[in-house]
């Protein structure tokens, strides 16, 4: 099949690629030339495990191309996806104007039946404005169809995800458009759930909600252990083990960040109140969420008493592990409270530092680290604020005898407790002892 993928960040590069892999002919769209010129050259803007060599591939067989000739790719493709922002304004809800400029766009290059794919993640009914501008703007009455197909792509595991995906989404109104979106995942065709379209709008947001409600809600446990002798790592292994709750998303820590779980359970909170509907227990949970970083900030403070002048090394920027996105990060609030207090920063992250760099320019606060020993070195505490697996796998006798007082404040219980003391280490997680 000929389809056009329209926006070319994170959710748009993944698809494209995706798709070509599948075998279909692909061709990417932005209106951003540079950023067209460096992925046709086969290179990822952004860090994901697998995406660039998958770009390479697709791009090398032919199936993916890239043009930032909007106009000529909605002509040439008879499947449109579109996967452009949809960013919030501060009650949380979508800001549409990119969604409504591709609706006018395809409208004026509407030269033939085409299913127009809301892949981004849109507020329920989206579709019904879609199909209104394109009715208003299109010449003649060339036939459309709108469809909704989320995507599920987690940070970090986006391209599995996308390749073998554990269930496919697709809200149409007709069988045409049915037809047209199962030939596209042909191979996957008994994970299809085939919903109206509104069902389909709907899901994303309430399966992201609800996992950051579990995150939200173990986290509530977590204090529970902090002013107890419980252990939440024992209290969720207890609770995962019960086939109707999972183990899964059962991890205290930092709470959630990134581009998703802050964005949607926020946006299906306003989206519910303008409809009439009590949304106090998904506005509670975010109020958990926002919450963390304080409580994390209190151990700080606890362990270290007067922050001004004090050398901190913090281990980890990124939102989770495998991705440099920094959106939604807790570590921006972190530092820039750290930096509030007159601390000295030493910061590394494998992958998100440029990123970081861009929000925190380095300066006589904020030094940024080639590796962690580094960032160790002389420092008064140290901060886990990423769970990377190089932060698990260091060699903590040698950062005791890096610091100046060995103190670690781990936001991610990334250590065993009676072993990071046993080293002589003062150690402060998160809902354990």
């Amino acid at each position: 099949m000929k389809i056009a993928v329209i926006g070319t960040g994170y959710v748009g590069l993944v698809t494209a690629a995706g798709l070509a892999e599948f075998g279909h002919t692909v061709i990417g769209t932005d209106k951003d030339a540079a950023k067209i010129d460096l992925i046709s050259r086969g290179i990822s803007p952004i860090y994901e495990p697998g995406l660039e060599d998958l770009l390479k591939k697709t791009l090398a067989s032919g199936n993916l191309s890239f043009t930032a000739d909007v106009d000529a790719a909605i002509r040439d493709a008879g499947v449109i996806f579109v996967c452009v922002g949809t960013p919030q304004d501060e009650e949380g809800r979508a800001e549409m104007s990119q969604i409504e400029g591709v609706a006018r766009s395809i409208a004026r290059n509407l030269n033939g039946y085409k299913v127009v794919v809301e892949k981004s993640t849109v507020p329920v009914k989206t579709s019904e404005w879609i199909k209104r501008v394109i009715g208003l703007y299109r010449r003649g009455d060339t036939p459309f169809d709108v469809a909704s197909n989320p995507e599920f792509l987690r940070e970090g595991s986006a391209v599995r995800d996308f390749l073998e995906p554990d269930r496919i989404i697709v809200g149409v109104e007709t069988d045409r458009a049915r037809d047209a979106l199962v030939r596209i995942y042909e191979k996957f065709r008994e994970r299809v759930l085939v919903t109206s379209i509104d069902t389909a709008e709907l899901i994303k947001h309430a399966s992201n909600s609800f996992l950051a409600l579990k995150i939200s809600y173990i986290n509530m446990i977590a204090d529970l252990c902090d002013r107890t002798d419980a252990d939440v790592e024992q209290v969720a292994l207890g609770m995962g083990l019960d086939p109707r709750i999972g183990r899964q998303f059962l991890k205290a820590g930092l709470g959630y960040g990134g581009s998703c779980f802050p964005k949607d359970i926020r946006a299906l909170t306003k989206i519910g109140e303008d409809l009439g509907v009590d949304m106090g227990l998904l506005r509670e949970a975010d109020k958990v969420n926002h919450g963390r970083t304080g409580q994390f900030l209190d151990k700080v403070k606890k362990a270290l008493w007067i922050l001004k002048d004090k050398k901190i090394a913090v281990l980890g920027l990124a939102f989770k592990p495998e991705t440099d996105d920094i959106r939604e990060a807790s570590s921006i609030r972190i530092i820039r409270e750290l930096v509030k207090e007159g601390a000295a920063l030493r910061i590394y992250d494998p992958k998100a530092m440029d990123n970081m760099k861009e929000i925190f320019p380095p300066s006589a606060q904020v030094a940024y680290c080639e590796g962690p020993y580094q960032a160790a070195q002389d420092a008064n505490a140290l901060l886990v604020v990423t769970e990377w697996e190089e932060f698990r796998a260091l060699d903590l006798g040698r950062v005791r005898e890096l610091m100046a007082n060995p103190i670690i404040v781990d936001g991610r219980n990334m250590f065993d407790p009676v072993a990071v003391r046993g080293l002589g280490f003062e150690y402060y997680p998160v809902g354990r002892k």
